[in-house]
């Protein structure tokens, strides 16, 4: 993390710089022009995670500036929401005199809301006993008088939630309010005005479609709910535990009635597909019954496995966001054998990193 180069006043300079970088690497592809979606230039991460350092008396936040191979310390932090912020300052002062919660605290993570929620997890070097937890839910009572917050302590092979683990997000998309189940250290979009960029830029580049939607790698439903409107039917996979329980509640929460889920990776998806096996998990879903023309992946920073990549070639449409614009370019090597750019997209999901979050969509040539 670079902490110099956090400076509002350089936020338009440095998205130029993204955007002439991200037309370079893409041209040999002809896009279209390159739709841009900028961030707030300051308070937009909606999580952040900072380590403590003990000092006597003292107790402060700090990260690591590699522009200057040094910690630094950190009372206030610019790309962190204001929620994130005001929390920050609350909550060390509360620390700071209390044996009981500070004793071996190495770590503070923070998840926030547009909403107003927000969860803090206090990460130990130590066993946590009943009086941590009496301490802490005496804090949690104190600060609930101006948060609405939960907490949850963790050691080695230890989690104490004093109420739950997650909040719920509203994001107002489209002027329609969609909410969200957000676990504790699961994946989440960090930077929460552009990821309702990003959904009504996937709602916008799918408005046309036809039939039904098959996803990959869904997550929480991120995408899947916003989307369900412009289809029949979504049938949408994920593999990890949490992030489908996640999903299943926020397409209660929205009242989605056309959104099956299935727990699965996208390889052994796309090896049920090409019926090269057959899962239990598939059991009473009929695959056969589905009339995809569109298919969306946001795969991880590895982008799509080459199986995967030949199903996703199957399909008519295809809408990819990638936060990895190297494998994002490798499987278009791939995928633009049969298919070309209609849109192309660039969201600025991390101000002043190198991280570019982007969105293409395909369609069969």
């Amino acid at each position: 993390m670079n902490l110099a180069a956090m400076d509002p006043k350089n936020y338009d300079a440095q998205l130029q710089q993204k955007r002439i970088k991200l037309e370079q690497a893409f041209a040999d592809f002809n896009p279209p022009a390159l739709e841009i979606f900028a961030s707030e230039p300051m308070h937009y991460r909606m999580r952040a995670e900072f380590r403590m350092w003990h000092e006597g008396d003292d107790l402060y936040y700090y990260m690591f500036d590699k522009a200057l191979n040094a910690k630094v310390r950190c009372d206030q932090y610019l790309p962190a929401g204001l929620l994130i912020n005001q929390m920050m300052a609350a909550i060390i002062e509360e620390l700071k005199p209390n044996p009981a919660l500070r004793h071996k605290l190495f770590q503070i993570d923070f998840l926030s809301t547009l909403s107003g929620e927000i969860l803090v997890s206090l990460l130990y070097h130590r066993q946590l006993d009943d009086e941590w937890r009496e301490q802490a839910t005496q804090l949690k009572a104190k600060l609930a008088t101006q948060f609405n917050i939960n907490i949850i302590g963790r050691a080695r092979k230890q989690k104490i939630d004093l109420d739950k683990d997650f909040v719920v997000e509203s994001l107002t998309v489209n002027q329609q309010t969609l909410q969200y189940k957000q676990i504790e250290n699961s994946f989440t979009q960090p930077n929460a005005k552009v990821s309702v960029k990003m959904l009504e830029w996937a709602i916008d580049a799918t408005k046309q479609s036809q039939g039904d939607l098959l996803e990959l790698y869904c997550g929480n439903g991120n995408f899947t709910i916003a989307l369900a409107q412009n289809f029949n039917r979504v049938l949408a996979t994920e593999l990890a535990k949490p992030s489908v329980d996640a999903a299943q509640y926020n397409i209660a929460i929205n009242k989605v009635d056309n959104v099956q889920i299935i727990r699965m990776s996208a390889e052994d998806f796309s090896d049920a597909m090409a019926k090269k096996r057959q899962y239990r998990r598939l059991e009473g879903i009929d695959l056969d019954s589905y009339n995809c023309n569109t298919i969306f992946v946001d795969p991880p920073r590895a982008g799509i496995d080459p199986e995967t990549l030949k199903l996703v070639q199957g399909y008519e449409r295809i809408l990819y966001i990638s936060c990895n614009p190297e494998t994002l370019k490798d499987n278009l090597l791939t995928l633009s054998e049969t298919h070309e750019i209609s849109r192309f997209a660039l969201f600025d999901q991390f101000p002043y990193t190198d991280h570019m979050e982007s969105g293409v969509l395909l369609v069969r040539k």
